[in-house]
């Protein structure tokens, strides 16, 4: 009996964890593809002769001082051109350039003359020492001060009324000790009692009886 329900336990036991084998939650590895990279395409670069071009343009600005104009122009191998700068001191300075396969070269101009302001002292940084007069030294004089002479009065001694302290001899007295005399009781003692020994039965012995010896 016990045999069976350890069989029949241990087959429910089983069958539980195949179920819960079969219903666990399944894990897949996870499958990464590897990055594709486009392979990059550069375009050819054309060194070949810019085509022609021209251009220009004037700044004039009252508010800012600004004044400057800059032209240029190509003909497809040779590059020429000019700007002009409205300078701080008044002149204007041009620069005519040329680019070729030859290099660069410029022409340097100024036009007018330079023109700087006056030199005026501000009165804000004009300083002059002040006027002072150090104070006259202090006269001191010394103070009339004249120290009063001491008075001390002669001191008086007067004799004491009190009578001279009387002390008298102390008489000590040693007091006979007393002691009281102890009583004690006469111990009591109780007078034993014999008990009478017990009687004791004596116990009669019957001598057992054998059978006769068989007789074969």
């Amino acid at each position: 009996m016990k045999f069976f329900l350890l069989a029949t336990l241990f087959t429910i036991a089983a069958a539980d964890s195949y179920r819960a084998a079969e219903h666990a939650t399944k894990y897949v590895a996870p499958s990464y593809e590897p990055p594709k990279y486009e392979t990059a395409t550069y375009a050819e670069v054309n060194y070949e002769t810019a085509e022609p071009y021209e251009f220009g343009y004037v700044v004039k600005d009252t508010e800012s001082y600004a004044d400057f104009d800059h032209s240029e122009k190509r003909d497809g191998k040779v590059t020429t051109g000019t700007y002009r700068v409205q300078l701080p001191d008044g002149r204007v300075q041009i620069v005519t350039y040329k680019a070729d396969s030859y290099g660069y070269t410029a022409d340097v101009k100024f036009v007018g003359e330079a023109k700087y302001p006056e030199y005026v002292q501000s009165k804000y940084n004009s300083y002059s020492a002040p006027a002072y007069k150090a104070p006259a030294a202090p006269v001191y004089s010394a103070p009339a001060y004249k120290a009063p002479a001491p008075v001390k009065p002669a001191p008086q001694y007067k004799a004491s009324t009190t009578p001279a302290p009387v002390y008298s001899k102390p008489v000590y007295k040693t007091p006979a000790p007393v002691y009281p005399t102890p009583a004690y009781e006469a111990p009591k003692y109780k007078a034993t009692t014999t008990t009478a020994a017990p009687a004791y039965d004596v116990p009669t012995y019957i001598a057992p009886t054998y059978p006769s010896a068989p007789v074969y």
